[in-house]
Order: C-alpha cells, then sequence, then structure tokens
C-alpha cells in the first residue's frame, strides 16, 4: 500500500507542479461555464414564453415558471453535454501516464522497481481520477446556484454526476491502456478518443438493426447506460456495465505491462 501511495503522489505532483492539470481543469470548467449560461439562458426564455402564452389564455397575470423544470430544463442537457466535453479531455490527461516513461525511457526502470505492476498501474489511475475529480467538482457550483434561486430535485442531480464519475473512470482505464501501448502521446490519445468515441456513439446505430442486434448493440453503448442515471435512477446492471469497463481495461493494463516483462 505504500509503494501504491508513493506513485499516486508522484503522478499528482507532476499534474500539479506543471501545467497540465491547470489548463485542462481551467479549459473544462470554462467551457461548463458557458454550457450553462447557455442551457439556462434559453430555459429562462422559454419560461417567459410559456407563461406569456399562459396569460394571454387565461386573460389575468402571468405563470410563474409553467410546467417547465430545472432537472430536464437545464441539469440534463448540461451534464449531457459535460460527458462529450470529457470524450475530449481525458484522453489528454492519460495519454503521458505510460507513454511518457516510455519516451524518456524510464519505463524499464519502472519496471525494475521493488514493487507490483498493479502497484504502478492503480497509483496512476487513482492519479488521473483525482484530477478527474477535481474537474467536475468545480461544476457543482452550478446546481448550487440553482438551489440558491429555486429548488430542484437533489435526486437527480446526484445521480447524474454519479453516472459523470463513473463515465469518467471508463475514460481513463481506457486512456492508461493505450498510453502503455506506445511510446507516443499522441498516438496514445488518439487511440483513447477514438475507442471512447466508438463506445459513446455506437448506441447511434441501435435503430438501424433488427430488434436482437438493436438490444446487443444498445449494453455497449455510454450514453444509454449515463441515461437512467440523469433521470435520477440507480439501475445495477448501468454501474456494473461501468464498473466492468473499467476493470477490463485496467486489467488489459496489466497484461500490457506483463508483456513488457518479457520483451524486457
Amino acid at each position: 500500500m505504500g509503494k501504491l501511495a508513493a506513485i499516486y503522489r508522484k503522478e499528482l505532483q507532476h499534474y500539479f507542479q506543471s501545467i497540465i492539470a491547470y489548463v485542462m481543469i481551467g479549459s473544462f470548467l470554462a467551457l461548463s461555464g458557458y454550457f450553462f449560461f447557455s442551457i439556462f439562458r434559453y430555459y429562462n426564455y422559454l419560461s417567459y414564453q410559456y407563461a406569456s402564452y399562459l396569460a394571454n389564455q387565461a386573460g389575468r397575470g402571468p405563470y410563474p415558471g409553467g410546467n417547465l423544470n430545472l432537472i430536464e430544463g437545464v441539469m440534463r442537457p448540461l451534464t449531457g453535454n459535460l460527458s462529450v466535453v470529457l470524450l475530449f479531455v481525458l484522453p489528454l490527461l492519460t495519454m503521458r501516464l505510460l507513454a511518457e516513461e516510455k519516451k524518456q525511457g524510464t519505463f524499464e526502470l519502472l519496471l525494475t522497481y521493488p514493487l507490483s505492476d498493479l502497484a504502478a498501474v492503480i497509483g496512476k489511475y487513482l492519479a488521473a481520477l483525482t484530477v478527474f475529480a477535481v474537474m467536475i467538482g468545480g461544476t457543482l457550483l452550478y446546481p448550487a446556484m440553482l438551489a440558491i434561486f429555486a429548488n430542484p430535485e437533489p435526486g437527480p442531480i446526484i445521480t447524474s454526476y454519479l453516472g459523470l464519475f463513473l463515465m469518467g473512470s471508463s475514460f481513463i482505464a481506457i486512456g492508461i491502456f493505450f498510453s502503455s501501448l506506445t511510446s507516443s502521446q499522441i498516438v496514445a490519445g488518439a487511440a483513447t478518443l477514438g475507442v471512447s468515441l466508438f463506445f459513446l456513439v455506437i448506441g447511434w446505430a441501435a435503430p438501424f438493426a433488427g430488434p436482437t442486434l438493436s438490444n446487443v448493440i444498445a449494453q455497449f453503448s455510454l450514453f444509454d447506460h449515463y441515461d437512467s442515471f440523469s433521470k435520477g435512477i440507480i439501475n445495477l446492471p448501468d454501474v456494473t456495465y461501468y464498473v466492468f469497463l473499467t476493470a477490463f481495461f485496467l486489467f488489459m493494463t496489466l497484461r500490457s505491462l506483463e508483456s513488457s516483462h518479457w520483451r524486457s
């Protein structure tokens, strides 16, 4: 455990002692702030239009808010957009984790350290996961602002963030796997983006397949499994999917390191 913690601290220091973490966190928060502002402004516009419609229909004063609600009108579109942003940001976070070790010639030295491959992989994974948690933690400001001026349901907000965290955990596991396969950070980042995008959009092909194939395709879609979280529902199959995807790519990373032992 002590060796795992040492790897974790080393990677976390590398992130925050350089400009990497600050640029990615700042960029992510800037984009999320833009999405929140745009979505909330549009929600206010629809609320005003609906209130005006009811006033004209009923011939009396405006009806505040109508049937619109903050979860469907603001939080679901916001977290949906954030999941797409993560697709592009997290490969930048993970592409250097093992690829940089190979490029700088310290990968073979890492393999000779008196620590297990599992400790090295989990330590690096947890460091990237911590930076990611800081990223999405900064966006909690937006539901907090909504709670000050309105009364949104807390359940769907909590489950939406849980879904985002599980999805991001899967992206990071995919990223560390491809980082273990190459010494090029660009190749690792591009491969991570491609595979993550595949899992994200594969569900779009489901309507064009047969009933049986459509159900099979839907089981691999990151978006389809996230949908229930955004509605305030925690389904065991959806949680299991993200946990399995994360565990699978971490396992493949260990197998990649094991093959490197044999080659060295």
